[in-house]
Formats: C-alpha cells, structure tokens, sequence
C-alpha cells in the first residue's frame, strides 16, 4: 500500500490518472472516504484532512469540495534542531513561529568525556523544547480546531507533555519533515489540507 498527498486542485486528475492506469473504476462511499476499485483490482481510498469523515456523493469533485481547511487550526513541527508553529484561518497563517537551536551530533569518544558530551546534548535538546513549547503555548492558545503534525516523534511528544498544550488536538497524517525552516512549514501546511490517499496496486 502506498500513501499520497493530493491537494483539493489535483484530486479530480488524480482520480482520472488512476483510471488510465488500472481501467474503468467504480467509485463509492465507505467508512467516510471516497474509493475506488479499477478493473484490474486496484485500489484506492481517499479520506479528508483533518480527520474529517466523507458523507457526500461518489463523485471526485464533490469530494474535492469539502476539502476547506477549518476556521482555526495549527501545525506543530519539531526536531532536536528547531520547531515550527503556526496558527491558521482557514487557508490564512495568522501567526507563526519558526526557530533554530544548536544541538551537538554524537561523538565518538569514550568515557568521562562521553558522559559529559551527552549530558550537554541533553540539555540542549531540553531548551530547544522547551523554548518550542513557550512559543507553541503563546500561538496556539485556546485552538478551537485540529493540530497537524510532525518531525520528530520523541521530540513532538514532549511538545505536547506540556500542561499548556494538552488540550490540543493531533490530527493525521503524520508530517515527515526535515528540520523545520520557513519553507519547510508552508510545505507541511500544504500537506496538512492535502487528501490522504492509500492506494493498493493489484498483486500487492
């Protein structure tokens, strides 16, 4: 099974393309997601952004049509190298954040100077989150909508340990990012309202 991302323009040629390439597919309605099967047996099932459920006809354009971004939503990305925050009116970034912190690689060496190497990327990885979660806490502040996101699982997770954040709400799919820079973030705010396609080739 593979995974894409289609943005709302793209999902009516996606939808074509994958007709083209697997024969005349029957469309329909399930578990809260557009499917289709082609005539070789192919597969694909498409579901909102958001976490939303797909209640609508079995048509690619009216999928397509509900694929509004909410009136309030965040993205959260982090690495042991910098975040990423954003908080958005729809299609709209409101405020944003996005910060670089130095955080050592491993080294080699053995001993007393290993243990003292680690304890120093530790405690450079503690304030890279640490000053993630002040921002993510000043931005995101009472978010009424869903929160995408992504780079690091671990370093997420102690992003959303914060009692200033645990009331937000994660949604999928996960956002495998490199360390967060500016470009970076608009990628993954892209790909947050981007459909989550999971396509099963026949004979997979």
């Amino acid at each position: 099974m593979t995974l894409v991302l289609v943005p709302a323009d793209r999902v009516v040629r996606w939808v074509e393309n994958f007709t083209d390439r697997h024969g005349e597919t029957v469309l329909g309605v399930e578990d809260g997601a557009l499917a289709g099967r082609g005539l070789d047996g192919s597969t694909f099932t498409a579901r909102l952004p958001f976490g939303e459920a797909y209640d609508g006809p079995a048509d690619p354009a009216g999928f397509a049509a509900t694929m509004a971004a909410p009136d309030d939503w965040g993205v959260l990305l982090v690495r042991k190298g910098g975040f990423a925050v954003a908080r958005l009116h729809q299609a709209t970034t409101v405020d944003s954040k996005v910060g670089q912190r130095h955080v050592q690689g491993r080294t080699k060496a053995g001993g007393q100077s290993q243990q003292r190497f680690a304890r120093r990327r530790d405690n450079q990885a503690r304030q890279a989150y640490e000053a993630a979660a002040d921002h993510a806490a000043r931005i995101l502040h009472a978010l009424a909508g869903p929160l995408a996101t992504g780079g690091d699982h671990t370093a997420v997770g102690e992003e959303l340990a914060d009692p200033r954040l645990s009331m937000l709400r994660p949604v999928g799919p996960w956002l495998a990012v490199p360390d967060p820079r500016r470009g970076v973030l608009v990628a993954a705010v892209r790909d947050a309202c981007a459909a989550q396609v999971s396509v099963t080739n026949a004979g997979q």
